[in-house]
């Protein structure tokens, strides 16, 4: 959780001035945690990203370009909502001058008055030492990473499924997304935000492109152009793969996989299948399951495919 700058950015570029409210602080039981945020623009009415919804989102959305600054609110009697515990909001208002202050900020820290030397040293280290900063609200003045992309995750493959998962997993802030196909035609006329779009006729040359600890989630609309990129995933360095498809899909690819000369233990590093079949096979239902799987890979599980997870696909 941290300051989305790329987010706030786009947002200001598309609608001009734009309103962020984020959870500075957090007492008692809430909807959402400390750097939870929102934005809001066209004077409160319209939004993207949320604190937890309810009276508080609404009240905070309607006020976020009268109200600046700091504010807090006891969810119970002030809003009645039945959580109990209170939050302090801070509300911003953003324009391309406001950001253009930010832009070189690995940490952000405001507030009113002097820094507080207890936020200076928060700075210090994290500029220095590469510390891990934390949202927290300290001395009245709030203190927010900037958020940056830790995860590479490909996708091979814009059809129906591609879509899908590409519409779930763009808008996570650690996630930079790589979408891959073998032509411009084959992806969508609108884009995710922040989602980059490679056609190429050969996508298995592509692969030896992809960072060393890429994650890669294979898809495409030909079992043959899979095998491929399954062969030179293998061939290359990578962080994790899974590859869409059945049982029987993935038994003969690894068939043909150690006749090309790939040890077991190495071809196993893909997992097949992906996804929960319980979802059913749905686009969007498939594209929950691998998301959940891929995220699943990135709280730190093993490598292998969690068992608990079932075959989906062709």
């Amino acid at each position: 959780m941290g300051f989305d700058l790329a987010g706030l950015r786009a947002a200001v570029t598309r609608h001009g001035r734009v309103a962020r409210v984020v959870v500075a602080e957090v007492a008692g039981s809430a909807p959402r945690e400390v750097g939870a945020a929102m934005l809001v623009w066209d004077d409160g009415r319209a939004q993207s990203g949320t604190i937890g919804g309810g009276a508080l989102e609404l009240m905070a959305a309607r006020a976020a370009f009268a109200r600046q600054g700091l504010s807090r609110h006891s969810l119970g009697p002030e809003l009645g909502q039945c959580c109990g515990g209170a939050v302090v909001l801070l509300t911003e208002v953003y324009d391309a001058a406001a950001l253009a202050a930010l832009e070189r900020c690995e940490v952000i820290a405001r507030g009113s008055g002097a820094m507080p030397l207890a936020v200076a040293r928060l700075r210090d280290r994290a500029r220095a030492q590469g510390a891990t900063v934390q949202p927290q609200l300290v001395q009245g003045w709030f203190v927010e990473p900037v958020t940056r992309p830790s995860r590479d995750v490909w996708i091979w493959g814009a059809g129906h499924v591609g879509r899908a998962l590409v519409s779930v997993l763009a808008p996570l802030p650690d996630l930079a997304v790589t979408w891959v196909d073998t032509s411009a035609a084959r992806f969508p006329a609108e884009v995710p935000e922040g989602v980059t779009t490679v056609p190429a006729a050969d996508p298995a040359r592509l692969v030896s492109h992809a960072p060393d600890r890429g994650e890669h989630l294979v898809l495409t609309y030909s079992h043959e152009l899979d095998f491929m990129l399954c062969h030179a995933l293998l061939s290359h360095r990578f962080g994790w793969a899974g590859l869409i498809g059945s049982g029987t899909k993935w038994a003969r690819f690894r068939t043909r996989l150690r006749a090309l000369g790939h040890e077991d233990a190495q071809i196993l590093r893909i997992c097949c299948p992906i996804g929960q079949k319980d979802y059913g096979k749905h686009p969007q239902a498939i594209a929950i399951g691998v998301a959940g799987h891929l995220l699943h890979h990135g709280k730190g599980s093993s490598l292998a495919c969690p068992t608990h997870f079932s075959a989906s696909g062709a």
